[in-house]
């Protein structure tokens, strides 16, 4: 079933996929069109509510875009402990920073060896309000050269371009929780590195730190013999055409029902995917997915969180953050993952859709192979003392 997007949606207020929304004084920011010393402006009053968030923010899309430029582009690494609380947890594809002094180092750290990056926003996402709080997810696409030493290495003077999506949990001008899935692995090629070299190092770190990846056996998108639920679980969604997204989603994924994918995609729908690929086409679409679900065939598809908002280019726009889990058991990945090695995997991603006229002309789907041959390579370390052991008896 195609998405219809001009049926009411929960709260009331018309939906139409053809038709961008008012361009009232005093709309909440879009990012797409607009420069961005529009999306930061002066002297422009709020645009809803913003109860103890600093003055300079007139909306929680000037928020997000103001204080992550800069961060990070201004180099003002310190508002860091004025906009995230001291506990903070934030989740990458690599692991887990648990409070505020984390983050400062790893920015750090990061502006050490690409200190010529800039992050540009491509669009945000978000729900929510100042007392209950805000949801933003952030397509930033990031560009620049590597000239430092530091984690990558000695620099190679390559440029790059690679796509990160940042969600984060917002109250009275601090983020309290923030999801990050960064393309490493799209950097990490374009740079001229080798990625099992890399990730090697990285799997050999972790695994000196004592952390291993532990096998967790069957990951429930089955219960034993039965099939996947029939239904998907529609209890995070918020109105019609999100709790629509995980239901195709659901059906996909989970049901291994590729076909729905012609369905809910224009026929001249663009892929924008892992490694910057730009692709065009139902087709395209089919093969990428099908591409990850042949490497983790077992895999379970499992939504953490969605949101959607109109969009000035017209239709809507939806942000799904979700976890993929299974085992390396075959084949669609090899050139980046190799051989199948039947070790676990688990693949946090995100994903946004745009919708027109009921169907998805544009998806970025952001998720991170290295982190991917990391856990691969780290459950092999963990392979070894067994090994070892069964060599000396």
């Amino acid at each position: 079933m195609a998405v219809d997007d001009k049926k009411p949606s929960d709260d009331g207020k018309a939906r139409d996929a053809g038709r961008a929304p008012a361009k009232a004084a005093d709309a909440v920011l879009q990012v797409e069109r607009r420069d961005f010393v529009d999306l930061v402006p002066e002297d422009r009053k709020r645009a809803h509510p913003m109860e103890g968030f600093d003055d300079i923010y007139t909306d929680i899309v000037d928020y997000i875009i103001r204080c992550t430029h800069r961060i990070w582009d201004e180099r003002d690494i310190g508002l860091i402990y004025t906009h995230y609380t001291h506990n903070c947890v934030l989740y990458g594809t690599m692991g887990t920073l648990y409070d505020r002094e984390e983050v400062v180092r790893d920015t750090i750290q990061r502006l050490v060896s690409l200190p010529e990056r800039r992050g540009m926003a491509t669009q945000v996402i978000w729900n929510g309000d100042d007392q209950n709080g805000f949801y933003t997810s952030h397509l930033v696409t990031g560009s620049g050269r590597h000239t430092q030493y530091g984690h990558y290495g000695p620099p190679t003077g390559r440029t790059f371009v690679s796509r990160t999506i940042a969600d984060c949990m917002i109250h009275a001008n601090k983020i309290y929780r923030e999801w990050v899935v960064a393309d490493q692995m799209a950097i990490i090629k374009q740079l001229g590195l080798n990625p099992q070299d890399f990730a090697r190092k990285i799997s050999e770190r972790l695994f000196d730190k004592g952390l291993v990846s532990i096998d967790i056996g069957e990951n429930r998108r089955m219960l034993g013999q039965y099939p996947p639920d029939a239904k998907a679980d529609l209890s995070i969604a918020n109105n019609d055409i999100e709790r629509e997204t995980l239901e195709w989603l659901h059906a996909v994924w989970n049901q291994r029902m590729l076909g729905r994918i012609k369905d809910v995609y224009a026929p001249t729908c663009q892929y924008h995917g892992p490694l910057m690929a730009e692709l065009y086409g139902i087709a395209a679409v089919t093969h990428q997915t099908l591409g990850v679900l042949g490497s983790l065939p077992d895999a379970a598809f499992m939504p953490q969180h969605i949101c959607s908002t109109p969009s000035e280019e017209g239709g809507t726009k939806v942000a799904v953050r979700w976890i993929l889990e299974g085992h390396h058991l075959g084949y669609g990945l090899l050139q980046e993952l190799g051989e199948p090695t039947g070790k676990r995997v688990q693949v946090m991603g995100m994903s946004h859709f745009h919708y027109k006229d009921g169907k998805i002309v544009d998806e970025w789907r952001v998720y991170d192979q290295l982190s991917m041959l990391v856990q691969v390579q780290l459950a092999q370390l963990a392979d070894r003392p067994a090994a070892t052991a069964l060599l000396d008896d």
